[in-house]
């Protein structure tokens, strides 16, 4: 990649970034004020975004409310922002509002390999030790083997054992098929609490990745008692170098600074939005880089190999709960074959790609692509969190 610069920006504004049925939606932002002093729990109705932080200081709180949905519509909040004030704030500053990620105490958790198109993907990341040279031979090698036996097998099914023989003979099984068509799924910490960045800031990908690309996936948002109470889109940044030299470097591969991004709104679920609509949501992907290149793609939730609450059965239960919850990404069906910077190499981020995340029921999630090492600095934690609500009375 070339050196990061001042680039210009994509508009953001209401129109752009509210879901299509916006009226009828319950959504929950959160809002950095430096009036307030610090992050602020709102809700968006229509272009205006009214502060519910007295009512409940966090979004974790509000979403243990079964009321949650009934108070983001008619709570009296406090002072009010014009949502596109929030979207035109320059990224990175905190002397003017601009929104966040909304999510906050939930820990970011992700669900990988569970569509089998980028399970195949992950086996050929793999293969190639992380060498984006040689992935066109390796992938060729794959599909001829492998194929549409996939399809359509259900994870920890007898015909999924079968696969595995199968596999196990040509001498293709790797540690990805297991959690792809196994009968335990692939569920790791993505970032760290408080770290996710919103819609408008800068993403981040690490200096030394030379093949990476963007996972644009939902979001559920789950309360402590493993209930799934809202949806948003994710950015589940991908360095495929680094996880495929070794499955161990995951972390190294996932959690850097601005590589999660979460956005713009959690919608909440309601008589109008279930959890059957997210199911069938549909999200697509378009990245624009400063050259004039565009990549489109997309991703349904049709198509995952695993349902989403096994995805929350597999995260949350006897073995493992969550007091403040927990926002799952729930994988992707999108992985990039394309070639951009020379033939055989496939597709990866430039500096100031410009990356839209979208999905007619949530929104847009938008961001521009920066080196990890030079994104605004990760500073404001649990810590200050709990003292910027404790100078406001607010605990």
């Amino acid at each position: 990649m070339e050196s990061a610069a001042a680039r210009p920006r994509p508009v953001l504004t209401a129109g752009t970034v509210l879901p299509e049925d916006a009226g009828r939606a319950a959504l929950v932002a959160r809002v950095h004020d430096p009036e307030a002093g610090g992050p602020c729990v709102a809700a968006v109705r229509g272009e205006r975004v009214v502060d519910l932080t007295a009512v409940a200081p966090t979004v974790s709180d509000l979403l243990e409310r079964d009321d949650a949905a009934e108070v983001v519509r008619e709570a009296d909040g406090g002072r009010a922002w014009r949502l596109d004030d929030l979207l035109g704030a320059p990224p990175g500053q905190g002397d003017v509002p601009h929104l966040l990620a909304p999510v906050d105490l939930q820990v970011v958790k992700a669900a990988g390999v569970t569509f089998a198109r980028s399970l195949l993907e992950r086996v050929i990341e793999e293969r190639t030790g992380g060498d984006p040279a040689q992935a066109t031979r390796v992938r060729e090698r794959v599909v001829r083997l492998v194929g549409g036996r996939l399809d359509g097998i259900r994870p920890g099914s007898p015909e999924a054992a079968k696969a595995k023989e199968l596999l196990l003979a040509e001498g293709l099984w790797s540690q990805y098929l297991e959690v792809g068509i196994g009968p335990d799924p692939e569920v790791f910490t993505k970032a760290p609490v408080l770290s996710a960045v919103g819609t408008g800031a800068d993403i981040g990908v690490l200096r030394a990745s030379v093949w990476n690309n963007p996972e644009p996936e939902a979001v559920l948002v789950v309360d402590s008692r493993g209930r799934v109470r809202g949806a948003t889109l994710g950015n589940d940044v991908n360095l495929r170098d680094v996880e495929g030299r070794s499955a161990l470097l995951l972390s190294r591969a996932k959690d850097n600074n601005a590589s999660c991004a979460i956005g713009p709104f959690v919608r909440l679920l309601d008589d109008g939005f279930g959890i059957d609509a997210v199911r069938g949501l549909d999200i697509d992907l378009r990245v624009e880089g400063p050259d004039g290149y565009v990549l489109r793609g997309s991703s349904s939730l049709r198509e995952i190999s695993r349902d989403v609450l096994d995805l929350v059965s597999a995260t949350y239960g006897a073995h493992h709960q969550y007091p403040d919850g927990f926002a799952l990404f729930t994988g992707t069906l999108f992985a990039p074959t394309e070639d951009r910077r020379a033939p055989g190499e496939g597709f990866t981020h430039e500096y100031g790609d410009t990356v839209r995340i979208s999905s007619p029921r949530l929104g847009a999630l938008v961001n521009t692509v920066v080196p990890s090492e030079e994104a605004p600095p990760w500073t404001s934690g649990v810590r200050a969190l709990m003292r910027s609500l404790a100078r406001r009375g607010l605990l």
